[in-house]
């Protein structure tokens, strides 16, 4: 059969490749080419396509849009795009018709064993070799009713994980066929519960480029996407072209059941087409200066990401994409939210000037079908521009990069410091309080990703970044840590025990401080990279979740587990309302101390601080003492609260062995007298009032 036969002229909308009644209508963006063909293939490493349908530019183009209906094609076939046009780099024209292209708006992307991304920067055929896109329908899924949760912030507790990472390992107990993949991360979902985590928030699963790395690694993060629509292939346990779309859909449904939102890290900042010197896999040939922001030596990429290229996000075709992803995302796969990489750069223009009124930003916040998602930024890029407490718009939550500075310099005794992170408790006012935002406008964390893990915060002075091939001229300098008197492993009982204890007064204080709190995985029993502080080509067990530490951290883990459990409580007055211990501490009057009652130090103290918070709504009362010096302090304390009809009880002591080192609400015990003895290092929460009805997490 001719291909004038099964191909008509098609339509410009929806951009990319569309299932309608009898085929399959393709459609996408190019303003500079001269020609376009579809290419149509049977496998994904075949070296030649099955059909080759020319884009009549005459017939088959809508302004800038070049599309064609074939009739008889079905979801799950393979396909690509040759673009004709002109070889200028001077002048920003980056056209190679010997590159097999992926579909910017394709939702699934197949991978050939033999994928090369040296071969994509040769001028030479790369059919055999390149990443392929595949037609999917996307409507033919049974949610069985589900739907984003939308649960409210002050009732969220992120758990930052690596879908790859979290089961990868041999000691998941995952069956071998799922480790590392979606249905992995399903088998594990009665752990978070049990955890008492509220969202997951995934390291990029947009469809990335793996060998974006350094020689002989492996691109393990993900932040090198390729494309902004399609599931990571290299994270399903299946090998069919479109089971990664439904494992995907699988796992988040059975997320949302178990009552567990689930929140995408997304990078519209830069692709995985590097430099002037990087691949050619979609965007660069099809409209390089429309994607990119280019220098003004139009051969060169600008690179406010410090991944060799910067997306043109504010140019309407790309801002278009980036909506449409985003509007697919959550309407289609039925996430809940997003957390925006380098989001400071979606602020720039065409030529790299900062915005006041950035188009992108404004229209993500203002879209309506994202009108119940979780927006979370981070908000800096890699060029210097820094807008924590100052990004953007009314909506955004961001991640407070102050925070997790002042905590740990806090507890590592930095002079100076109280004032900074007895702000931070309260949900950042310096920062925040001049938008009148809801206070989980602050997302709170000490460890994320990008950094040491808890444990190695804790037991590294120095980053030992020796395995990822580059002298550690790699990551950042400025860790904030301290190892407790031995760099890395020791044997020292005492040190570990230490150790221990700045790890719980770690996860005490995010779970405690006003705004919206996120741990990283695996924090909870102690995981450890060897002090590798920049792990983002660490496909190994410097990675991975070791599953044999939740028997030996165990004490970590069920302090996590108990202190998760009471962030989220029903009504104080048992009422069917739920209230959390950042709602209650966000309401209450806060009067600050030292060690004596009403008298805080702030200009010289760099090691204690203590607070009390009273909630008369809701009738309880905090005390809260936090002691980094290294010896006991003696802290005044009010004898009773409210007016002495309560008695002071003692939820929180770090210093004490499990488990006695945090207790179930109703075992509390008394304190009695006006004092209370904090040991080095420490953190004690005393609590009094109505006793608040746990709830199981």
């Amino acid at each position: 059969m001719d291909d004038d036969d099964v191909a008509s002229t098609g339509r410009s909308a929806p951009l990319g490749a569309t299932v309608l009644p009898g085929g399959v209508n393709f459609s996408v963006f190019s303003r500079g080419a001269s020609g376009v063909e579809l290419l149509l293939f049977d496998r994904e490493d075949d070296a030649r396509p099955t059909r080759v349908i020319p884009i009549d530019p005459a017939a088959n183009r809508t302004y800038h849009y070049w599309h064609v209906f074939v009739s008889g094609v079905r979801p799950g076939q393979t396909y690509g795009y040759r673009v004709y046009g002109g070889w200028d780099p001077a002048n920003g024209m980056r056209f190679d018709p010997t590159k097999v292209l992926l579909d910017p708006y394709g939702r699934a992307v197949v991978v050939p064993k033999s994928y090369s991304r040296d071969a994509a920067r040769l001028k030479t055929d790369n059919a055999a070799t390149a990443m392929k896109s595949v037609v999917a329908d996307v409507s033919a899924y049974d949610w069985e009713g589900d739907a984003p949760l939308q649960r409210p912030s002050s009732q969220t507790i992120i758990y930052e994980m690596h879908v790859r990472g979290f089961t990868r390992h041999p000691s998941s107990g995952v069956s071998e066929e799922r480790r590392g993949t979606y249905a992995g991360v399903i088998e594990k979902i009665p752990y978070l519960q049990q955890l008492g985590i509220t969202a997951v928030e995934l390291l990029p699963v947009f469809q990335f480029d793996a060998q974006d790395a350094p020689p002989g690694r492996i691109n393990y993060w993900g932040y090198a996407p390729i494309s902004f629509f399609a599931p990571h292939q290299g994270y399903s346990s299946r090998p069919e072209p479109l089971a990664p779309v439904d494992e995907f859909r699988d796992m988040v449904k059975a997320l949302h059941r178990a009552g567990i939102e689930v929140i995408l890290d997304v990078v519209f900042n830069h692709t995985a087409e590097g430099d002037h010197r990087g691949p050619t896999l979609s965007f660069r040939g099809l409209d390089n200066p429309t994607y990119y922001i280019l220098e003004e030596d139009r051969s060169r990429y600008a690179n406010y990401s410090g991944t060799g290229n910067t997306l043109n996000a504010n140019q309407p075709i790309v801002r278009r994409m980036i909506l449409d992803s985003l509007r697919y995302w959550v309407g289609a796969i039925h996430v809940d939210g997003f957390r925006f990489d380098l989001a400071s750069i979606l602020e720039r223009d065409e030529s790299g000037h900062v915005m006041p009124n950035p188009p992108v930003l404004l229209d993500i916040e203002s879209d309506p079908t994202l009108a119940g998602a979780k927006l979370i930024a981070e908000a800096w890029d890699a060029a210097g521009l820094y807008q924590v407490g100052s990004f953007i718009g009314d909506s955004w939550r961001e991640w407070n990069g102050r925070f997790r500075d002042d905590v740990r310099s806090f507890f590592r005794g930095e002079e100076g410091s109280v004032e900074r992170f007895a702000d931070r408790l309260i949900g950042s006012p310096a920062l925040y309080g001049h938008k009148q935002r809801e206070p989980e406008g602050s997302v709170n964390f000490v460890t994320c990703h990008d950094g040491f893990t808890l444990n190695d915060l804790v037991s590294y002075d120095g980053k030992h970044n020796e395995a990822n091939g580059e002298g550690s001229r790699d990551g950042v300098d400025d860790n904030r840590s301290w190892n407790c008197g031995v760099e890395g492993p020791t044997e020292d009982a005492s040190v570990e025990k230490l150790r221990t204890r700045q790890v719980k007064n770690f996860f005490t204080v995010t779970m405690l401080s006003v705004g919206m709190p996120m741990m990283l995985m695996g924090d909870e029993v102690r995981r450890t990279q060897g002090g590798n502080n920049n792990a983002y080509c660490q496909d190994n067990e410097i990675s991975w979740f070791d599953w044999a530490q939740l028997a030996k951290r165990a004490d970590v883990h069920r302090f996590v587990t108990l202190l998760n459990a009471c962030r989220v409580l029903r009504d104080v007055e048992h009422e069917r309302q739920r209230v959390t211990l950042n709602e209650l501490i966000r309401q209450a009057d806060v009067t600050w101390h030292g060690v004596r009652l009403h008298e805080p130090d702030w200009r010289h103290s760099s090691h204690s601080v203590a607070f009390t918070a009273r909630c008369t709504k809701q009738r309880v009362f905090f005390h809260v003492i936090l002691n980094a010096y290294w010896e006991p302090l003696e802290f005044e304390r009010p004898a009773f609260a409210n007016g002495g009809r309560h008695p002071w009880r003692r939820w929180i002591d770090t210093f004490l062995d499990s488990p006695h080192d945090i207790v179930d609400w109703e075992r509390a015990p008394t304190v009695p007298g006006h004092g209370y003895r904090a040991e080095p290092r420490s953190v004690v929460v005393l609590f009094a009032g109505l006793e608040p009805e746990r709830q199981s997490p």
